[in-house]
């Protein structure tokens, strides 16, 4: 199962409707059934087009996930967790994808909240309201905190039925494993995002906003640059190893362009070359097996300094 988002944002290029039209037509042809996306994305943008790319297609061929609680590019308009804003952005996901519900709706990086009380008085029994109303099925937590997220389901009185974790299942952060058993045994399906830690290991580098620090990024870039000179794509080995990690129910793969769709499909399905997993064991080896890279308390310090200076 695959991401979509169709934005700027997550895109990382200049937005071609028609382009990503004709990635969802054709990725829905080849058999992706799960579509992923969100208000921040685009700030509407993408799930307007996910709704265009869905107007005639059977609503039982698919399976969808939107979030509340991350919006606006401005600072102070960002982030939102009451259940007044929660309850309306349910309702304008649905107006915007022209869908009678939701398959699953997801609390998007609860780490910035002000405190996790809000999350769990508010956000969380709005979007119970909204799946005793028909408008989702089942409720989801997304953050890069995973420790956050066990805490928000060991203190929740709302079932959560999914965790939403990113770049925390990688060559160089694998992290997650640590945790699926525990989500298992409470009933708490685990959705993977970023194989590629947006960007990091890939042969073309991440976007220059990439919120790894300059070290982590060089470490990459000699993976990176080990890769080209085998004529081998980072990024293919990337996705491998992460789609091959156990416990794992579903991982999101965002794509550019039908090439990179039918690509990360070929390797799904018939794995890697002798030659890539050659150059997959040296990676490890090299440079990823003694090491655990990671962004750890870069972006909430980063938004918390952002917000005082806009309030003082």
């Amino acid at each position: 199962m695959y991401l979509m988002t169709f934005s700027n944002q997550l895109n990382f290029r200049t937005f071609d409707e028609k382009r990503s039209l004709d990635l969802i037509s054709e990725s829905l042809k080849l058999g992706v059934n799960y579509l992923e996306t969100g208000p921040w994305y685009g700030q509407g943008s993408s799930e307007k087009t996910i709704g265009k790319a869905l107007q005639n297609v059977p609503r039982e061929s698919f399976f969808i996930g939107s979030k509340v609680g991350r919006y606006e590019l401005a600072t102070e308009k960002m982030f939102d967790f009451t259940a007044e804003k929660t309850e309306a952005a349910v309702d304008n996901t649905l107006s915007l994808l022209n869908l009678d519900y939701v398959d699953l709706i997801q609390v998007h990086d609860a780490t910035f909240a002000s405190d996790t009380s809000i999350v769990l008085k508010e956000t969380l029994p709005a979007l119970e309201k909204a799946v005793r109303d028909g408008k989702a099925r089942y409720i989801g937590l997304a953050d890069y905190d995973i420790d956050l997220m066990k805490e928000i389901i060991e203190e929740s009185d709302v079932k959560i039925s999914s965790v939403l974790s990113y770049a925390k299942s990688t060559l160089f952060d694998n992290r997650l494993q640590n945790y699926t058993k525990y989500f298992k045994s409470k009933g708490v399906s685990v959705i993977n995002a970023a194989a590629t830690g947006m960007g990091l290991l890939s042969n073309k580098g991440p976007q220059p906003w990439h919120p790894a620090s300059d070290d982590i990024k060089a470490i990459c870039r000699r993976a990176s640059e080990y890769c080209k000179e085998r004529n081998v794509e980072l990024a293919r080995i990337a996705t491998w190893y992460t789609l091959n990690q156990p416990d794992i129910d579903t991982n999101v793969c965002g794509f550019y362009n039908v090439e990179q769709l039918i690509d990360t499909i070929d390797v799904m399905e018939q794995g890697l070359s002798e030659n890539e997993k050659q150059v997959l064991a040296e990676l490890q080896m090299r440079f990823f097996d003694k090491v655990t890279l990671h962004w750890d308390d870069v972006e909430l310090p980063a938004y918390k300094d952002k917000l005082s200076r806009l309030q003082n």
